[in-house]
């Protein structure tokens, strides 16, 4: 039987897939990804995604947030108002990409916190997950949702690459993890961490265009090299990928309810 994958957070709309990505899909599915989910960044980018959704509604799912790179003093309060306009006016799987980045500018963390924290407000409102971005800044994170205290907020941290007490604290918080091509890169370390984690608390990702796995390190990501995560991640968990494919779908599933 054909394995069924998602991929839980691909940016399949970015300009590096502006002359293929009819081509990229049709491959998507051939190797068995049948569904990839869209995180929004900004209003810049908004018009690219609501078109690849328009053209491929049985492939791509949209979600609606304010990346924390684009938090900046002078435009996140009106970026913040069309995330809320668009969220309580149309149908989103999630609220995300949302979080905090304090590798490229830490003199925003305050506008980023704050920005965070309201769009999680909005997640709980509308009872939808969220998907986080999280650089340099896990255990922030981790501090503004025990904060909110509401075990209704649930959602991904996507691109988990950080130690097993981080992993243990987002997992007790009843978040996933998402896990994407870092795993297969021969020194990140992240396989001895997952290796101590169940498959129940992961789902897969690729974050195309970015950080594509083994052997196409530095090349272009695409949502079809999800099986090659999967496979590595067989390997650590000694198990068949038939069951990462099956354990890891099955939570996006119940995640984003899809």
């Amino acid at each position: 039987m054909a394995l069924s994958y998602i991929d839980t957070h691909s940016h399949l709309y970015a300009d590096e897939f502006a002359e293929d990505i009819d081509n990229v899909l049709d491959t998507c599915k051939a190797k068995g990804v049948d569904t990839v989910l869209l995180p929004a960044i900004d209003k810049s980018s908004f018009a690219s995604m609501s078109q690849l959704v328009k053209n491929h509604p049985d492939h791509v799912v949209p979600m609606m947030g304010l990346h924390p790179c684009s938090v900046k003093p002078e435009t996140y309060q009106d970026e913040l108002k069309f995330v809320q306009d668009e969220l309580f006016g149309k149908n989103y799987i999630a609220v995300g990409e949302i979080g905090m980045d304090l590798y490229w500018d830490k003199s925003t963390q305050e506008i980023q916190e704050e920005a965070f924290v309201k769009q999680c407000e909005w997640a709980l409102e509308l009872d939808l997950p969220i998907a986080i971005h999280s650089r340099d800044a896990t255990n922030e994170v981790i501090r503004l949702i025990q904060d909110l205290n509401n075990p209704n907020l649930t959602g991904v941290f996507h691109c988990f690459g950080d130690e097993i007490s981080e992993a243990r604290e987002i997992i007790d918080l009843g978040f996933k993890l998402g896990i994407g091509g870092v795993l297969t890169f021969k020194n990140s370390g992240l396989d001895k961490v997952i290796s101590e984690v169940e498959l129940d608390h992961l789902i897969l990702e690729t974050d195309s265009p970015y950080l594509a796995p083994t052997p196409y390190r530095g090349k272009r990501n695409e949502s079809s090299y999800i099986p090659l995560i999967a496979e590595k991640l067989a390997d650590v968990k000694r198990v068949p990928v038939a069951e990462v494919a099956e354990i890891t779908t099955r939570n996006a599933k119940e995640l984003f309810r899809i």
